[in-house]
């Protein structure tokens, strides 16, 4: 398996084919994978951060810190942890200036963030539903989603539901940081019956949008 610097129409694709949200994160960095055939698996991507506050209880500043925003992949892959953790030797060599990784598990997909648990992050916080989610071409999404695609009149007859939440993971790349995220750390969410099929694609893929739409 290797990654590559992907394009940004490597990026397009995969977003909107492998991903069950269908869009296209502000990235800063991305890598397509290869499995050891040689074939295209997708793409993981790296944007910035949702705030440039994100860091700021870590004690870094924005440039400091990425969130892993997308694994965009289609199956191919032979081990989407091991796919997983060449990205992060690859961002230590390419933005050495960075010290720390985010990403979030998403509850709504019934997602509990197993990948990043079988790679050695960190659970550091949990949060509850904040704002709404939209039922769209067959899916529940952010409410963001069809934005610019529907009238007001068409958006309004949309059924919509409570955010679910998330589980927010970190990943150190210093030893000062392993420190204090190791004392921030809490329990790793378990599976249930309920959502142990969920959970098997999630380990298999984590956002492939054949097995998570």
């Amino acid at each position: 398996m290797r990654l590559e610097i992907a394009s940004h129409k490597a990026i397009k694709y995969a977003c909107l084919n492998f991903h069950y949200a269908k869009v296209i994160p502000v990235t800063s960095i991305a890598f397509n994978v290869y499995n050891n055939k040689n074939e295209w698996c997708g793409c993981i991507l790296f944007g910035g951060g949702a705030s440039y506050m994100l860091g700021n209880s870590y004690g870094l500043v924005s440039g400091q810190f990425l969130e892993l925003t997308r694994m965009a992949l289609n199956g191919k892959q032979e081990s989407t942890s091991k796919a997983m953790a060449i990205a992060i030797k690859l961002i230590k060599k390419k933005k050495p200036l960075v010290k720390l990784l985010f990403s979030y598990a998403d509850k709504g997909q019934n997602h509990l963030g197993i990948i990043y648990q079988a790679t050695n992050w960190y659970l550091v916080d949990e949060s509850k539903s904040s704002g709404f989610e939209v039922f769209y071409k067959g899916k529940w999404c952010h409410d963001r989603t069809p934005a610019g695609k529907l009238s007001n009149k068409e958006f309004n007859k949309l059924d919509k539901r409570k955010k679910a939440g998330k589980y927010k993971y970190v990943y150190p790349l210093t030893k000062e940081l392993k420190t204090m995220c190791k004392n921030l750390k809490k329990p790793y969410p378990k599976k249930t019956l309920q959502n142990s099929r969920a959970l098997s694609d999630e380990v298999d893929l984590n956002a492939n949008s054949k097995q998570e739409a």
